[in-house]
């Protein structure tokens, strides 16, 4: 678990995706907190590990959404966080924000969903782009190694890196810190698989980001989510699956254009 920010005002909860962790946000906590001390002043940022990856690395990954959200809820406990929250999360990580607004709206004062997907709105192939099928299959093959694994991910979640040696140093220093396992890899791409959101809009107010030049999942999975919830919805042209990477100022002035919408009279 991560902090940024005061310990008094609104607390934001970050969450990353398959088998990423805190460190995977690179510079966006910085830019993200600048930009929310413009609409919440004093707010704080959480950035917290999913089971199975970074500092809780050594724990079996759930297979189950639900369960990655208790113990999201555990740590927040942990932490003497008792308040409702916000919650920015991407990919698996917004699939667990969605399940943790459906069962526990009181928890949770809104959220930000990035490039995600959801049963049933949006078929297995827009879910998860078919190009991808045999890259996911080599990336399970046991002699690949750290390096290659990390430069296939970046080249498949990341559009506009203009140093991507750094980012890779960057991650593989991570992997060598907190390496993920590939059955908790399995584990967590099997408990998205599973997932399925309730047709029911949340109570919780939400904005969905999106990419259009996503190569691993179809932009219109955000866009489905929009229509079916009625939640607006909002799209980068350029960058990739991970999106704070690769524009991470465009994220931060995106929600705080939402939060300041939201607090217009």
């Amino acid at each position: 678990m991560s902090e940024v920010g005061s310990m008094d005002g609104p607390v934001w909860v970050l969450l990353r995706g398959l088998a990423r962790e805190v460190g995977h946000w690179g510079g966006f906590p910085a830019a993200f907190d600048q930009e929310l001390q413009l609409q919440q002043p004093g707010a704080r940022l959480l950035m917290l590990d999913l089971p199975g990856n970074g500092v809780l690395h050594r724990e079996a990954s759930p297979t189950k959404v639900a369960a990655m959200v208790e113990s999201c809820r555990k740590q927040l406990r942990q932490q003497g966080v008792t308040g409702p929250v916000h919650v920015l999360a991407m990919s698996l990580g917004a699939m667990v924000a969605c399940d943790w607004a459906a069962r526990y709206p009181q928890e949770l004062k809104a959220s930000v969903l990035i490039n995600t997907s959801l049963q049933p709105f949006s078929p297995f192939y827009h879910r998860l782009r078919p190009r991808n099928y045999l890259a996911f299959l080599l990336l399970s093959l046991p002699g690949i190694g750290p390096r290659r694994r990390e430069a296939k991910v970046l080249a498949m979640t990341s559009n506009l890196q203009s140093k991507p040696d750094q980012v890779l140093a960057q991650w593989l220093d991570l992997q060598r810190r907190h390496p993920v396992g590939l059955r908790n890899s399995l584990r967590q791409l099997w408990a998205a698989s599973r997932y399925r959101a309730s047709t029911t809009r949340p109570a919780v107010p939400m904005l969905l980001l999106c990419s259009t030049a996503d190569g691993l999942v179809d932009w219109r999975c955000s866009q489905a989510i929009s229509q079916a919830w009625g939640a607006p919805l909002r799209m980068h042209a350029h960058a990739g699956h991970d999106l704070p990477l690769d524009d991470p100022q465009w994220v931060a002035q995106a929600v705080g254009d939402w939060l300041g919408a939201r607090q217009s009279p």
